[in-house]
């Protein structure tokens, strides 16, 4: 038996406060790229009861994403979009999920980001990841810009940080490991960095802004 949205809500309410959980319900917020980042900085924001998330990607699930995505075996051949749209209302049935199917550049960008006030650039690719952050800093100076670089292999988690880099950008990550040096995406170390983005999308939020 799913809850009632007053149900969720007051479960939040008592885990947030109700200032704090206020804060979260009124919130916007889009996720671009839906791979081991995006998907994870998603679950965490919609199990945090935000009020709207944006979902934006234009790949398929592969079985090779399986390993530290959020997706599951019968979801394989779909648009990540959708399979992690219909992941999301599983979690948070009342939160306002929507999606789009389709691939960011330079020039998309001012258009479908305009409304949301937070963005998570979450790609896999360095060249689409410095395409995202120049283009967001060059057109939306005002927007807050929660970004990743660095979780490959199996070094420390430790060594994962979260960096303000300027008033409304911040870097998580440990700066230097890449997928083509050594290891590869591992699930866990991943996970820990999504953790600290979507942990500084709540601490935007929240009004706090330091790292």
């Amino acid at each position: 038996m799913i809850p009632t949205k007053e149900e969720m809500y007051a479960a939040l309410e008592e885990r947030h406060g109700k200032e704090l959980q206020k804060r979260f319900s009124e919130a916007s917020v889009v996720v671009c790229g839906l791979g081991g980042l995006g998907s994870n900085v998603a679950v965490s924001l919609a199990r945090a009861g935000i009020g709207k998330i944006h979902l934006i990607d234009f790949d398929k699930v592969d079985i090779s994403n399986l390993n530290r995505q959020q997706y599951f075996p019968e979801q394989l051949g779909q648009y990540k979009a959708d399979a992690l749209k219909d992941t999301l209302l599983k979690i948070a049935p009342y939160c306002d999920i929507t999606s789009q199917t389709v691939k960011l550049d330079e020039e998309n960008i001012p258009v479908l980001l305009a409304d949301f006030p937070i963005v998570c650039e979450c790609f896999d690719n360095a060249e689409q990841k410095a395409m995202l952050v120049n283009t967001v800093l060059e057109h939306f100076p005002g927007k807050n810009l929660v970004a990743a670089s660095g979780m490959a292999g199996l070094d420390s988690a430790n060594t994962i940080l979260t960096r303000r880099i300027t008033n409304n950008f911040w870097l998580c990550g440990d700066g230097k490991s890449d997928v083509g040096e050594g290891l590869g995406l591992i699930s866990a170390r991943v996970a820990v960095c999504a953790a600290h983005q979507a942990t500084m999308v709540l601490r935007i939020i929240s009004g706090e802004y330091d790292a």
